[in-house]
């Protein structure tokens, strides 16, 4: 990589380059929410609003699983980018969108049993249930779309273009909001206004991303080619590192629907307050998640063109930044917990509760940030191995540590539990990055343990 031992002003230069895209484009997610909610909430009764809220759960449990698509094409076209070979990286891209598409192609055909499945799970009223059915039932016609653009999102990013992907996820959630005011209030589609404006929202999103993409492709250069995109060899290696990083995902998932069946068994109060402890974990999350992706992709890069200096640099200076995020979360978070907490809830007995466990959300971000830093850094190194091991290792302690601690200590020994699972991720995968760079230069740039 060029300027691999450039001053540090570079270097600081590129992580805020590829992290404030992102964390701008992650912070449009919520906000989008905040507007589903808005206009549903004000349709004649409560159930329209629990019928999009039960809608949107399943979905973002289903691409939660797939997002492999978006993290594994990141690190394997930051590779082939640093590596200089443009072929590989138009391979990556079409390898990634033919899994895709068929994951994609299998949703739709299996929408009745994978509703089945949903339905049977979520307790919901008959009123909730009909109309979340509706929502599904249109918007799964959209996850052709919703797959591509992971690819194309693990695209932009891999070769360091996170305004793509800013101008992508802006364009999506900007017509989204529009879409959602002419359905629901202006034609009186109600929910399945919203599921319609989601699923054009995405095919839209799709069109411009294939038309940025094509304009990056063409100057880097290199052609597709279908013998190499059909590879056997080359397909089993990514799907065996999709298959890691699914497991690594469902693993996050795991932890946290445990931690909201463990609340609801200690009454409503409970889990509501740790509900609106969680909004913090995911406002860090999607912060925090930027300079994750910055050590994604410059690491990735720098092990593509066997750097070591280079992938320095990229660990060092975006774990820095990450560090001071962290740092101004837990400021922010001792701050103006109380506050915070006040306007996501105006019930006494669910405030009171919240701000009992409120120290445990305030020191989340510096235990917390390793763990993010670190799947950053690992993803782009394509060690899905490393990830999903270390994943089952945190999940197991964070199991134990329950039901330790939950008959000792009730709510407190949960949140304790929820916090040594952050921190055993970052113990995990932090034991294994020695190896990690002692092996780049070493020309391996595949997959490994």
């Amino acid at each position: 990589m060029a300027d691999s031992a450039g001053g540090s002003g570079i270097w600081h230069r590129r992580v805020w380059v590829l992290a404030f895209p992102i964390i701008l484009s992650n912070v449009s997610v919520p906000l989008l929410g905040a507007v589903d909610t808005a206009v549903v909430g004000h349709l004649p009764d409560a159930y329209y609003l629990g019928a999009v809220a039960v809608g949107a759960m399943i979905f973002n449990f289903l691409y939660w699983g797939v997002g492999f698509l978006r993290m594994a094409t990141t690190g394997l076209v930051a590779q082939s980018h640093g590596a200089t070979d443009a072929d590989e990286v138009r391979s990556v891209v079409g390898r990634a969108l033919l899994i895709g598409g068929l994951i994609a192609v299998v949703l739709v055909i299996a929408q009745a049993p994978i509703a089945w499945a949903a339905f049977s799970i979520v307790e919901a009223s008959q009123e909730v249930e009909g109309f979340a059915r509706s929502y599904f039932h249109i918007r799964i016609f959209a996850a052709p779309a919703t797959l591509a653009n992971y690819v194309f999102l693990g695209l932009f990013v891999g070769l360091q273009n996170a305004r793509a992907a800013l101008i992508v996820q802006l364009w999506m959630n900007g017509l989204n909001v529009v879409l959602d005011l002419v359905f629901v209030i202006g034609f009186g589609w109600g929910v399945e206004g919203v599921a319609l404006a989601t699923a054009i929202s995405e095919y839209s999103a799709l069109a411009l991303a294939i038309y940025l993409a094509r304009g990056m492709l063409s100057r880097l250069g290199g052609r597709f080619r279908r013998a190499d995109i059909l590879s056997v060899a080359e397909l089993r290696t990514t799907m065996i590192l999709n298959f890691d990083i699914f497991i690594r995902n469902m693993g996050v998932v795991f932890a946290l629907a445990y931690f909201t069946a463990e609340s609801a068994k200690m009454g409503d109060t409970v889990l509501a307050a740790n509900a609106v402890l969680l909004n913090f974990q995911l406002f860090m999350a999607h912060g925090l998640d930027g300079f994750a992706h910055a050590a994604q992709a410059l690491g990735g890069r720098a092990i593509g063109a066997n750097d070591k200096t280079s992938f320095r640099h990229a660990v060092r200076v975006s774990s820095l930044w990450a560090i001071v995020a962290a740092i101004g979360f837990t400021a922010a978070y001792a701050a103006l917990g109380t506050v915070i907490i006040a306007l996501l809830t105006g019930l006494t007995a669910v405030r009171e509760s919240a701000i009992a466990l409120l120290p445990w959300v305030i020191i989340g971000p510096m235990v917390s940030v390793w763990a993010f830093q670190l799947d950053g850094i690992f993803l782009g190194a394509t060690r899905g191995r490393t990830m999903r091991n270390a994943m089952i290792i945190s999940v197991a302690i964070y199991v134990v540590a329950c039901a330790l601690l939950i008959p000792q200590w009730g709510n407190t020994g949960l949140w304790l539990a929820l916090t040594l699972f952050f921190g055993i991720r970052g113990v995990t995968l932090g034991a294994c990055y020695p190896a990690l760079e002692r092996s780049v230069g070493a020309d391996q740039r595949r997959p490994q343990s």
